[in-house]
């Protein structure tokens, strides 16, 4: 099948284009347009984007939202056990959409773009950027530790000849 997404990509993109002059514009007009940021700034909002893409792209809790942009079936599998089968969309904007929820990439970039608006256009924001990023710190060490425990399980499994 020929992928004719090409016209959703270019909309989605303008719209995100659209989206980032708006609110520079916005900034620029309220006085509110960054002169610069500082290194811890910098590794807050970063470790903030972070949290907030795995959040969207990846976590069971978000499922949700993604599934606005999938076809789901129901069907019944071999032990009589219910099982939901997700499917994107052959086409259109909500294929579109469901192939930026399932990109770190691309869903990284639109993260990105919210955490550093609301960051500079409120400080109300401060506290859920303090939240994502924690918790993005607390991924980073789940990883790590999940990571060490692997490996000390197959160094275990090979001296034990397995």
């Amino acid at each position: 099948m020929k992928d004719d997404q090409g016209l959703w990509h270019f909309l989605y993109s303008l719209f995100f284009l659209v989206l980032i002059v708006g609110g520079v514009w916005y900034m620029d007009s309220t006085h509110r347009l960054p002169q610069g940021l500082s290194v811890f700034e910098f590794f807050l909002l970063s470790l903030a984007a972070f949290r907030l893409t795995r959040l969207f792209v990846y976590d069971k809790i978000t499922q949700f939202i993604r599934d606005w942009f999938l076809r789901k079936e129901v069907l019944a599998g071999e032990d009589g056990e219910l099982v939901i089968v997700r499917r994107k969309y052959v086409q259109g904007p909500l294929r579109t959409a469901s192939e930026l929820l399932e990109c770190p990439w691309c869903f990284g970039v639109w993260a990105a773009a919210c955490v550093l608006f609301f960051y500079f256009i409120t400080p109300l924001s401060v506290p859920v950027i303090l939240l994502l990023a924690i918790a993005g710190v607390a991924t980073f060490f789940q990883l790590l530790a999940t990571m060490v425990g692997w490996r000390a399980e197959r160094l275990k499994q090979k001296v034990e000849g397995k």
